[in-house]
């Protein structure tokens, strides 16, 4: 098998040519056999095949750079660069990351986890090496998904008229999660049907420069005419506009033309971008006609159809009732319909449907004029994906008061996408916003109801929390009321005041407490924000030890900002996520490794109680 023999880049120059149709094969069986029982990003690391195997054959890596952009299709370029042999273990805990990380292989030039980055830490790299006086290349890959963000914007700017020697390579496969929409989908489009001018272009200026002066002389004398006739055909080269060298539009499954293309980039001096098209999924026929269901894949998902509906579904299902109801609902998504439980809502109210792409601050502050304008929004987002728009939740939302409603999807721990995905943040940075009010329900019944006061009660800005998986149909909870906890038990010796998910690991700790006759009470906390600081303060003077269960950090997270805001008369045991990035896993694992599982909750408390100090 050729994949064995490649234990660093260097090994593929060893290959003959011959060989590299067999290495793609063997690359794309590779993916497809692991992927589809560890899950992970599948399609589209099938559409990337020969442009990392170009690349590599090109570049001389690690000495050369290359930053990808999100990250996931980053599993061949692992391949390629000495992982094979612990590829099995790709996105499970102590294995392989799903992204690219700078301490599992001196290869992985940058993190990257989110869009729309790459050509930002690129261009970084790239002046770095420039002003210490070293030399290697350095290359952004980033697809057309991310050319959707604002920020990717902001680099091709600053790189285009920066000078630097940096090669951008655009990886156009019409898709990001899902079909790519806005303007720049539709002008990668134009552009990809304006190839034939791409080509007569190259050809002509070919022809000319092989006429020594009176070729020189006619290519400035006609220069003119080819900018109009370019700006007629395509509607403005507005990457050559921005001051880079265009190379396109290329075949991204056409190993030899790509070899050829990376090599000419070489060569230039200053930025290029590199425009190729590829076919996400290409090599597997499932992924190929469905390359959103093939993105990124669970094992269970593709074994069996559960009928467990879970909290993204649940929310869609509940946002179309609650639209057909009320005509002012519109629902906003970055790129995560399906991800977030819309398709159900975007068919049947295509006009109050709004998919910005990945751009989450220009979601946020067009949800903030929606607000304005009378309309109620409901911002659609993981966990994760809500941190880049931080800026836009103060200052265009909360510091205004609109009732711009957050359904934070993927909230706490994720599992096997790790660092970059974990859902740890919101609490920390959501609690100490001025106006945000904040709701984690832990039944399709708390849910929505949460929905329905968001629409019909609260005047201003309020986030409804949720986390992956598999939601409680269990219709028994007390009906919700904003700033009151949820006593599901009572008890006199401690009491456990969980948020969300951590209800269930309270109940269980709970189960084995009484087994040591310790009479616990069990909070369901429901309102984060604003806490309910009656029933914590009275409780306080009625027990011996207060619990908070959170999972979020536990620095500036939910414990921390009752106890900064109101007079506890007992002593406190904190439960949730250390103070550092955690690492990717079955959620059970880390559970039990950062002593958050119920058996370390209960022997925490016991502990407590016995008078011994918690780390």
């Amino acid at each position: 098998m050729l994949l064995e023999k490649i234990k660093n880049p260097s090994d593929l120059k060893k290959l003959n040519k011959a060989e590299y149709p067999a290495l793609c094969n063997e690359i794309r069986k590779t993916l497809v056999d692991n992927v589809l029982k560890t899950g992970g990003h599948l399609a589209s690391n099938l559409g990337v095949v020969e442009i990392t195997l170009a690349y590599h054959l090109v570049f001389d890596s690690p000495k050369d750079k290359i930053v990808f952009d999100v990250g996931h299709q980053s599993y061949v370029h692992k391949l390629l660069t000495g992982r094979y042999d612990k590829f099995s273990t790709i996105r499970q805990f102590g294995g392989l990351s799903g992204f690219p990380k700078p301490n599992e292989s001196k290869c992985d030039a940058f993190v990257a986890g989110h869009a729309s980055t790459s050509v930002s830490a690129a261009l970084g790299i790239a002046r770095a090496r420039d002003l210490m006086g070293d030399n290697f290349n350095v290359c952004a890959f980033i697809g057309d998904g991310a050319l959707g963000g604002g920020m990717a914007y902001e680099a091709l700017n600053d790189a285009g008229s920066s000078k630097n020697k940096l090669i951008v390579i655009l990886n156009d496969n019409e898709m990001s999660i899902e079909k790519n929409v806005g303007g720049m989908s539709e002008y990668l489009s134009k552009l990809r049907t304006t190839k034939k001018y791409i080509n007569t272009k190259d050809n002509v200026n070919n022809i000319l420069s092989k006429m020594g002066k009176v070729g020189n002389v006619t290519k400035n004398a006609v220069s003119t005419i080819k900018d109009a006739f370019k700006y007629s055909a395509i509607s403005g080269i507005i990457f050559e506009d921005l001051g880079f060298k265009y190379l396109g539009i290329i075949d991204g499954h056409n190993l030899e033309n790509l070899t050829d293309v990376f090599e000419r980039a070489k060569q230039i001096d200053g930025p290029v971008l590199i425009h190729t098209f590829t076919k996400k999924g290409m090599g597997y026929e499932s992924a190929e006609n469905n390359p959103e269901k093939f993105h990124g894949v669970s094992r269970r998902a593709l074994i069996d159809d559960t009928d467990t509906i879970d909290y993204s579904a649940a929310a869609g299902k509940i946002l179309v009732k609650k639209a057909n109801e009320n005509n002012k609902i519109v629902a906003l998504t970055a790129a995560m319909a399906s991800g977030c439980g819309l398709v159900d809502f975007s068919n049947k109210f295509p006009k109050r449907f709004f998919d910005v792409g990945i751009a989450e601050q220009h979601m946020v502050t067009m949800a903030a004029g929606m607000a304005k304008g009378g309309l109620i929004p409901f911002v659609c987002v993981y966990s994760t994906f809500l941190q880049r728009a931080y800026d836009q939740i103060i200052h265009d939302v909360c510091l205004q008061n609109l009732k711009v409603i957050f359904l934070i999807d993927r909230a706490g721990i994720v599992g096997d996408d790790g660092e970059t995905h974990q859902g740890i943040f919101d609490l920390s940075f959501l609690t100490h916003i001025p106006n945000m009010a904040i709701l984690a329900p832990t039944s399709q019944k708390e849910l929505e109801q949460m929905i329905d006061y968001a629409i019909y009660e609260h005047n201003g800005p309020i986030a409804i929390r949720y986390p992956k998986g598999a939601i409680s149909l269990d219709d028994n909870h007390t009906d919700f009321e904003f700033e009151k906890s949820e006593i599901i038990k009572d008890g006199n010796d401690v009491a456990l005041f969980a948020v969300g998910k951590m209800n269930k690991f309270a109940k269980n700790a709970i189960k084995k407490l009484e087994e040591k006759n310790i009479s616990a009470a069990h909070i369901n906390v429901r309102c984060v924000k604003p806490f309910d600081k009656n029933t914590i303060e009275e409780y306080s003077k009625k027990v011996k030890l207060m619990v908070f269960l959170e999972d979020n950090l536990k620095n500036g997270g939910f414990a921390s900002y009752v106890i900064t805001n109101s007079d506890i008369k007992c002593p406190v045991l904190s439960f949730g996520w250390d103070d550092k990035f955690i690492e990717h896993g079955k959620p059970s694992i880390l559970f039990e490794k950062y002593k958050l599982d119920e058996n370390s909750v209960s022997d925490g408390i016991i502990k407590a109680l016995e008078g011994e100090k918690i780390e």
